[in-house]
């Protein structure tokens, strides 16, 4: 099974990926695994053969978390949205410490755009969509259990 956790960025999908990785499954994170590159716009997208073939050789239950225009043409068998109320995911975006995207205006004014317009698109997509202001524990716990 191989399950994609998805959303904006702010929406905890890397903390998740800790939190599952502490539970011992296989998760990633496509930004800080390496299968993420910057696109010659200046937005990043990610390294789809990477990613493809990471889920090719997956054998049992594998998390992959990110957001890009690249999941949709990806065989991932389950996807997960994660989602925030605007007034949340932007205070995360500009209090977070471990990654610095979203704290600057032209950032978050492209996180926000994405949130009116992708996120929709995301939702229509998904298997299951979870109010990422749950503790992460209880997150892991929701998908897991829908997975398993």
């Amino acid at each position: 099974m191989r399950v994609l956790v998805t959303g904006m960025s702010g929406v905890g999908k890397s903390t998740l990926v800790e939190e599952l990785r502490r539970r011992g499954h296989a998760a990633y994170d496509a930004d800080d695994d390496g299968f993420s590159a910057p696109r010659a716009d200046g937005r990043w997208g990610w390294r789809a053969e990477a990613v493809g073939a990471l889920l090719a050789r997956s054998r049992g239950l594998l998390f992959f978390a990110g957001c890009s225009e690249e999941q949709a043409s990806l065989p991932f068998d389950y996807r997960v949205l994660l989602t925030l109320p605007r007034e949340v995911l932007i205070a995360r975006l500009r209090d977070r410490t471990t990654n610095p995207y979203g704290r600057g205006d032209a950032e978050l004014a492209n996180v926000l755009a994405d949130l009116a317009e992708i996120e929709p698109l995301l939702r229509r997509s998904a298997d299951l969509v979870l109010d990422a202001t749950l503790p992460t524990a209880e997150l892991a716990d929701r998908i897991i259990e829908r997975v398993q």
